[in-house]
């Protein structure tokens, strides 16, 4: 057989071989997200990741990463190849596209300034609420033991800390009194934990606490978990929660899964998307789906956090950064 001959028969061969039909694509996504969002992402990923093969052909695999919302950003600035974020802060997002790992102007790519649907802090208190807990002062009363996460490594830990100070600024307090106010609060903090959801192995599961400053969506999993051991009680006025999502430019452009991370984004603001969001206790964006889940979600007064800081950036170097004013009167318990 001349070379030539073999030749052509290779060719011959792997044209047969083009003609067949491709087999379908796989491809694996990560999402780092934060504490309590692991049931919303179990069901999100279980209603996306058929409908995007029915679409494309492609089959996803989808794994989740949760923590802190501070370590989560940390873990991913540090080299945790994530291609979609979904934490609970602003600036813990902007903190990776300052790494260099997601593209200016992350914070517009998708509706609502990239933040799917909101939340707030709430109260988780024991069956009854033997304490008389009904708003922000009741929880720094004598013999109350509070719990909630770390505000130096927990989204939740944040809110929590900026729900408290603006609970007496924006009712006509000043920075002094909000000032005594948190002091008085984390000195009755038995233990601070790290994340959201340790704190709610705290408070349920050890038993730990009579009051636990929460996520609203945490709080439902708590009373659900604890078969009516507990139960939430809704604060005249909290914080202005909006978790945002972004893609990690630097790493969906090295794994080519850019296409796949940003429809896993848009899917979140489906009406099916939106349904699964409400159906976890976030609140939806989409005005008709939350009409319909209004018995869901109390109308409570929700301040944003530029009512008590200039912006996110200021609001984190103001009551967070080192030496900072949660440093300057918290030190850890020894």
């Amino acid at each position: 057989m001349t070379k030539t001959l073999v030749t052509a028969i290779i060719a011959a061969l792997t044209m047969i071989g083009g003609a067949r039909p491709a087999r379908a694509e796989s491809l694996s996504l990560l999402n780092v997200s934060y504490d309590p969002t692991r049931e919303l992402w179990r069901d999100i990923n279980s209603k996306f990741i058929p409908a995007y093969q029915k679409s494309t052909g492609t089959t996803l695999d989808i794994k989740q990463s949760h923590g802190g919302s501070g370590t989560q950003a940390r873990a991913v600035i540090d080299g945790l190849e994530a291609d979609v974020v979904t934490l609970a802060m602003w600036p813990d997002t902007d903190a990776i596209r300052k790494a260099g790992l997601i593209d200016a102007g992350w914070d517009k790519a998708f509706p609502h300034n990239s933040s799917p649907y909101t939340s707030t802090i709430v109260f988780v208190v024991r069956k009854g609420n033997p304490k008389n807990i009904k708003d922000w002062s009741d929880i720094v009363k004598p013999g109350v033991e509070i719990v909630t996460p770390n505000p130096k490594t927990s989204g939740n830990g944040k809110f929590s800390f900026l729900a408290a100070w603006g609970s007496v600024t924006e009712r006509g307090g000043s920075e002094a009194e909000a000032l005594a106010f948190v002091t008085k609060l984390y000195a009755q903090i038995p233990v601070l934990d790290l994340g959201a959801r340790g704190s709610t192995t705290t408070f349920v599961q050890r038993k730990i606490g009579d009051v636990h400053l929460t996520w609203e969506n945490e709080a439902h999993l708590e009373v659900d978990e604890a078969g009516g051991a507990v139960e939430i009680v809704y604060p005249p006025i909290s914080v202005l929660a909006e978790p945002p999502v972004a893609i990690v430019d630097a790493n969906v452009k090295r794994k080519g899964t850019a296409a796949a991370a940003k429809a896993y984004l848009d899917f979140l603001y489906t009406k099916d998307g939106q349904e699964i969001i409400a159906k976890h206790y976030f609140r939806p964006i989409d005005a008709a789906v939350f009409a319909a889940h209004t018995a869901t979600f109390p109308d409570i007064k929700r301040f944003p956090v530029t009512a008590i800081a200039r912006s996110w950036d200021d609001a984190y170097d103001k009551y967070f950064g080192d030496g900072k004013i949660f440093d300057s009167f918290y030190k850890p318990k020894k």
